[in-house]
């Protein structure tokens, strides 16, 4: 947490990329620690454990409706990650009913199937 020309700063860094987010001097620090947090989960879950800048090119669509998710217009509106990973992120194929999913990727799931009952 930095104090920085009337502004409160929390950031969290990696290799070559820094996550910032900001505040006036007056919010409160916990909550601005908090909110970052929660960004970062599904930021996490996009970019893998290795947070590079051509890795979040690549993943940018997520990121920015993950922020989109959580603050509007300035506002915190969701303090839940786990919330904005279920809005953010599409359903993987095991969790779609099997009504609901094409010939194909129900193929592709009994081939994937058959392939991991042999190997074991």
């Amino acid at each position: 947490i930095i104090a920085c020309q009337g502004l409160t700063v929390t950031y969290k860094s990696s290799v070559d990329v820094i996550f910032y987010v900001i505040g006036s001097a007056e919010e409160n620090e916990l909550m601005l620690v908090n909110t970052l947090a929660t960004f970062l989960i599904p930021s996490v879950r996009s970019l893998g454990r290795t947070w590079r800048r051509k890795s979040i090119y690549d993943k940018m669509d997520y990121i920015i409706l993950a922020a989109d998710e959580l603050i509007e217009q300035g506002v915190i509106m969701e303090d839940d990650s786990e919330n904005i990973v279920k809005r953010v992120y599409p359903k993987s194929e095991h969790e779609i009913p099997l009504t609901e999913q094409s010939v194909s990727q129900v193929i592709q799931q009994a081939k994937e199937g058959f392939k991991w009952s042999l190997l074991r």
